[in-house]
């Protein structure tokens, strides 16, 4: 691809005033180094609204096809990074995330640095980390596949009703494990062991290990506890006939579907990963503890080979995930 045709879609959370200025600036400073910026349709109707200059941005799908994109720069949260991934899904463009919200586990740096990255992206100053993606199929009680999207981050199945309970079985590589009641189970990737699987009580996961968790919700078993399951195993839950009620399947709280009583979600890894562009490998260790600003005071840290005691500050700078 020649550098006059190059194609950086950034996508926004567009219904906050911090957001906006960002994307006024990465998409005049792409359009001073010669690239063609490109909105989400979506995007562009909200951004025109409120700036002017956005109206005559190329839009992705009508201007610009997905497998022209070279790169998706992000600004917004974690959810707006999912969005992203999706939207780029049937390319090859790694997502490049900017974080404007608060945690930001997905982002690669914070909006202190943003010119900076921007200048990285046109010299194509970045690493591509790709990221175990979660293959995800719903069949009803004939086996047949009635429904098939993806996660990154997890696939979620829960109870659709407050007071109702779901009946489920856990099924791993075709054998059952255990069937009990419950709100539900979170099948969740490395990259999403930090989010709802953190929450639910399931393992965090370093990045660079393949593999799923599994995590029950609220299960009335003595037998209930988290599971890690190598890449090559396949995880099911089956919603058991005996359920009173349906229950839904979540992917990255974006996609979903209604499961009735016998529906069986089937989850394995995919063949296709997300790819995330790094400007700053670091260790994901360092990451956690900015992250959730836990206490490391009174590290002494490992000695260094002339014996001097290494330093004891975590690193604070934008650190990969």
């Amino acid at each position: 691809m020649s550098d006059d045709e190059r194609s950086i879609l950034v996508v926004v959370h567009a219904q906050r005033d911090d957001t906006v200025h960002a994307a006024a600036r990465v998409i005049t400073a792409l359009r001073e180094a010669g690239a063609r910026p490109v909105l989400p349709l979506e995007d562009r109707a909200i951004l025109a609204a409120a700036v002017d200059g956005f109206r005559d941005v190329a839009t992705l799908g009508d201007d610009v096809a997905v497998e022209d994109i070279e790169l998706a720069i992000v600004l917004g949260g974690d959810g707006t990074i999912l969005r992203a991934a999706e939207l780029v899904r049937e390319g090859t463009a790694p997502v490049l995330g900017i974080n404007m919200g608060h945690v930001g586990f997905l982002a690669e740096i914070e909006r202190d640095d943003m010119d900076d990255a921007v200048h990285r992206v046109i010299a194509r100053d970045y690493e591509v980390e790709e990221r175990l993606a979660l293959q995800v199929r719903v069949k009803d009680s004939e086996d047949a596949v009635i429904f098939e999207t993806w996660a990154l981050n997890e696939a979620t199945v829960e109870k659709a009703s407050r007071e109702r309970m779901l009946e489920v079985v856990i099924e791993v590589d075709g054998r059952p494990l255990s069937s009990f009641g419950c709100d539900g189970v979170v099948v969740s990737t490395p990259t999403g062991s930090t989010a709802y699987n953190f929450s639910a009580g399931g393992p965090v996961i370093w990045p660079t290990v393949q593999a799923m968790s599994v995590v029950p919700l609220s299960a009335h078993a003595l037998f209930a506890k988290p599971l890690v399951v190598g890449p090559e195993h396949a995880v099911a839950i089956e919603v058991l006939e005996r359920t009173n009620g349906v229950g839904i399947l979540w992917c990255d709280g974006r996609r979903s579907h209604e499961l009735p009583p016998g529906a069986r979600v089937v989850m394995r890894r995919s063949e296709r990963p997300v790819r995330l562009a790094r400007l700053h490998p670091a260790a994901f260790t360092d990451r956690i503890v900015r992250k959730f600003r836990l206490p490391v005071e009174g590290w002494r840290g490992p000695t260094a080979s002339n014996g001097a005691p290494t330093t004891g500050t975590v690193a604070t700078t934008g650190a990969a995930e």
